[in-house]
């Protein structure tokens, strides 16, 4: 796709993921949270508060729209010494999908994790088909274990 950029996302660009977010529930309204003051307000919160110092997000953009976003996180660990990631949120708009904005997005992460000393990167698979399709056609991916989410 020639007029796709890839996009760090920065505090300036929270108003472009708003409008995102609000695209992507008025093309499939399953996703379980309102884009309400309160997100909003956590959001904006994130880029000061040093606990998401190691946070690694990406937008893609098509003529000047957000079309799709992934989130991530640098996981380091005294266990072995070593930094992985954790894989948050990769989403693009249904009416973008299959054009290759999530190998695009996909793509800069891995620099971007790569270029900050990140070795793997592990993610939790969505159920619903066509995000399994996508996870099964990651180069240089392989499924293995299991996830697991614990409230605290």
């Amino acid at each position: 796709m020639d007029n796709l950029q890839i996009l760090p996302y920065t505090e300036d660009r929270v108003g472009d993921v708003l409008d995102f977010e609000r695209r992507l529930r008025q093309e499939e309204d399953f996703w379980g949270w309102e884009i309400d003051e309160a997100y909003t307000a956590a959001v904006k919160r994130s880029f000061s508060d040093p606990r998401f110092a190691s946070s690694v997000s990406l937008l893609a953009y098509i003529e000047g729209k957000a079309v799709g976003r992934i989130d991530s996180t640098l996981i380091c660990s005294h266990f072995d010494g070593s930094v992985k990631a954790y894989l948050d949120w990769i989403c693009v708009l249904q009416s973008q999908r299959h054009k290759g904005v999530a190998q695009a997005l996909m793509a800069g992460l891995r620099r971007q994790l790569k270029e900050a000393g990140a070795d793997t990167l592990i993610g939790l698979i969505a159920s619903n088909p066509e995000a399994q399709r996508f996870y099964r056609s990651l180069e240089n991916a392989k499924i293995q274990d299991e996830g697991i989410w614990i409230d605290l």
